[in-house]
């Protein structure tokens, strides 16, 4: 008797793995790139179902698409997006926005505060003057042009998705992406998606990886001379800031667009500052608040957030906070 069950046991045990092993080969790799906020956007997940497949990537290219006409400062559509915002000729004393662009205002602009306005989603005018000078190639704007520039009316935030209509000048680039990828990654796991990884111009979400215990992730050299580190990522998002990607040279000095509210100008306290929390939206506003803070202060800051950051410093030496090097590849 107990050598049938025996056998009965290794049955049922060949049962299962030849059930797991059928299973688990049915699960496919998605891919595809998007273009939106300016970026390629790359998208892959894990799935059994070819269909349901299809339809969560149709689903991803519409959160991306419709925040990048929400956010979009440059265009107008047919919504109330921030070109609308800053640009509208109407005699509203405000304007009703949808519900998803009135919370990125929102969160973008209380991490502003405090931040004590070292992040200002209310500089598109200066943004705007060092873009035309960037575009060119030569010359610097004069600090009394970006002051000029930075004349703009305060966002004031009414409620129920309603923002003053005084015309500010809202720039959504530090955060929209991350945002957005943060709204996908959780669309994914709401339709129980848990393998994927989505790079969106240097802002990469990782889920599970799939039949391994991480992904590795490369932060790219702000030399451009390849990869400086690799990271081992699985439901984290790691995003880096730098000024190496847009920048122009002008009499020997480099200038990049990542500008200080403070001084209107570009700041030079390291080539790159690299990420890592449980959110692609927190992890998007800190990388550029701490690219325009010196280190020290950056640490500082850092500590009010689950988040660990490495900073590539002007001389290539490397600083780590706290918790950093846990994620390195050995």
């Amino acid at each position: 008797m107990k050598k049938v069950l025996g056998i009965i046991g290794i049955l049922l045990i060949f049962l299962f793995l030849i059930i797991y092993f059928i299973f688990d080969k049915r699960m496919v790799l998605y891919s595809k790139d998007l273009f939106y906020m300016d970026t390629i956007i790359n998208v892959k997940f894990y799935c059994s179902d070819k269909d349901k497949a299809s339809s969560i990537m149709n689903e991803i290219d519409n959160i991306y698409r419709e925040y990048h006409e929400l956010t979009d400062r440059y265009n107008s559509y047919d919504i109330n997006n921030v070109y609308f915002i800053n640009n509208n000729d109407s005699s509203e004393k405000e304007i009703l926005l949808d519900s998803r662009l009135y919370d990125l205002i929102k969160y973008a602009y209380d991490f502003g505060l405090k931040s004590n306005g070292l992040f200002d989603i209310n500089m598109g005018g200066v943004i705007d003057v060092w873009k035309k000078y960037r575009d060119i190639g030569e010359g610097i704007p004069s600090l009394d042009e970006l002051k000029k520039a930075n004349k703009k009316n305060d966002i004031i935030l009414l409620g129920d998705n309603k923002i003053k209509n005084n015309h500010p000048n809202i720039d959504l680039g530090g955060v929209s992406k991350g945002y957005t990828t943060q709204k996908v990654g959780d669309y994914l796991e709401s339709v129980g998606i848990k393998y994927y990884l989505i790079n969106a111009g240097g802002n990469v979400l990782a889920g599970s990886s799939y039949n391994k215990p991480y992904y590795k992730i490369g932060i790219q050299s702000p030399d451009k001379n390849g990869i400086s580190y690799i990271l081992n990522s699985s439901n984290l998002s790691v995003v880096t800031s730098g000024g190496y990607e847009r920048n122009y040279e002008y009499d020997g000095v480099i200038y990049h667009h990542i500008i200080s509210p403070k001084t209107l100008f570009p700041t030079n306290y390291m080539k790159s500052v690299t990420v890592i929390s449980h959110d692609s939206g927190l992890s998007d506003l800190l990388s550029t608040t701490l690219f325009l803070m010196d280190v020290d202060s950056g640490k500082e800051f850092l500590k009010n957030y689950d988040a660990s950051a490495m900073w590539i410093l002007n001389d290539n030496s490397i600083v780590k906070s706290e918790g950093f090097s846990s994620y390195e590849q050995e």
